[in-house]
């Protein structure tokens, strides 16, 4: 072997031997199936327009309502009975101390009785409805004839009409003992809260960017969201300045240019204040929860006066007979905006459709409270 030769050999081997010799990044690969790859096929888009309506259930009747909630019970005692509190194992939750429930005739009124009980408010008076008002005593009772235990009657959410009924003979006590209620003032100041951020007086920007409906039965032409909310609001607006509070000036809070609401004028609002701080006990309670459940003012106002035995607003000579503001109608137009989103997208279940009964549900105990016999249809 030559010189040169050798030592390009030992050159290559001392390479070979080096540390610093990068490896190969390169590594083999190993398939796991031995189906060969297809291009997925696309199908053609055979639908168009917004996605379909989500199934609705079938409204079931007042009667298999109640049934149901007396089956339910009836299941819910045995398993009540021996179920235990985590504070005191070992202690079985309270049954029922009473076996039937009676509505009861006294001098000015009806009272509750729980066997010989009568029931109380949570001033320690007895419960009174006023003898105009028997379907409310009748509510309340099966109120508390659905009750499977007595621990349930510490869930103001299970016993909504007793609660409600409550706070307005608190109220009407209160203000027989003392002109200048405070507590008629804080609620008086919680109501004008919601005037300025009525959500029926906030209506949405006019862009081009609107969201539109189907179309409409005029054409072509589409209704936007805007046009929907202007649609309602303005009936009910245009009653409540003409039959509760002529002469006001109603305006929409917002506009296409601000998202911060604009307060209504102030004579608008010094009307409204008198208004609200000269209603009776009941119709005052009854607006208030009203006006909590539907988050503004008017709305609930116009269910008032439609179903107030005091307060309410009877058809004017030559107006002719005009459609009943229901329950119905009164959450449609709390819940329009909602509505819509639903319409287009879907519903979430057990959020809007729980929101959505609820909802009825605070309206009908308000028209329970302030309605009576004494009501001029």
């Amino acid at each position: 072997m030559s010189s040169s030769s050798a030592a390009a050999h030992l050159l290559r081997l001392a390479i070979s031997r080096s540390p610093f010799r990068r490896k190969s990044t390169f590594q083999t690969s190993q398939c796991l199936h031995t189906t060969s790859a297809r291009r997925a096929t696309p199908l053609p888009t055979t639908s168009s327009g917004p996605p379909p309506s989500a199934p609705v259930p079938p409204a079931s009747s007042y009667e298999e309502r109640i049934a149901r909630r007396r089956r339910q019970a009836e299941l819910q005692n045995p398993a009540q009975a021996l179920k235990t509190t985590q504070k005191k194992p070992g202690a079985t939750l309270r049954k029922r101390f009473w076996k039937e429930v009676h509505v009861r005739e006294v001098k000015d009124g009806y009272q509750i009785h729980l066997d010989t009980r009568a029931l109380q408010t949570p001033s320690k008076h007895p419960l009174l409805i006023p003898r105009s008002k028997p379907h409310l005593a009748l509510a309340l009772a099966l109120e508390w004839e659905l009750l499977p235990t007595a621990a349930h009657a510490t869930r103001q959410h299970l016993i909504p009409l007793t609660s409600l009924t409550a706070r307005a003979q608190d109220l009407q006590l209160q203000d027989a003992q003392s002109p200048q209620n405070p507590t008629r003032e804080d609620i008086v100041n919680t109501l004008m809260r919601y005037l300025d951020t009525d959500t029926m007086l906030c209506w949405a920007p006019e862009s081009p960017s609107t969201i539109k409906a189907a179309p409409s039965l005029e054409g072509d032409r589409v209704e936007t969201l805007r046009d929907l909310q202007i649609r309602t609001a303005m009936p009910i607006t245009s009653f409540l300045a003409r039959h509760v509070w002529p002469g006001v000036e109603i305006v929409p809070v917002t506009d296409s240019e601000s998202i911060v609401p604009k307060p209504q004028p102030e004579m608008t609002r010094s009307v409204i204040r008198g208004w609200l701080t000269g209603l009776p006990a009941y119709e005052l309670v009854g607006l208030e929860r009203a006006v909590l459940a539907c988050k503004g003012l008017l709305g609930a106002v116009r269910l008032l006066v439609e179903w107030s035995e005091s307060v309410g607003v009877a058809a004017a000579a030559g107006e002719g007979q005009r459609e009943v503001f229901d329950i119905e109608r009164a959450a449609q137009a709390a819940s329009l905006e909602v509505d819509w989103q639903t319409g287009m997208w879907g519903e979430v279940e057990d959020s809007h459709d729980v929101e959505k009964e609820d909802l009825r549900r605070q309206l009908g105990s308000v028209v329970l409270l302030v309605s009576g016999e004494r009501k001029a249809r």
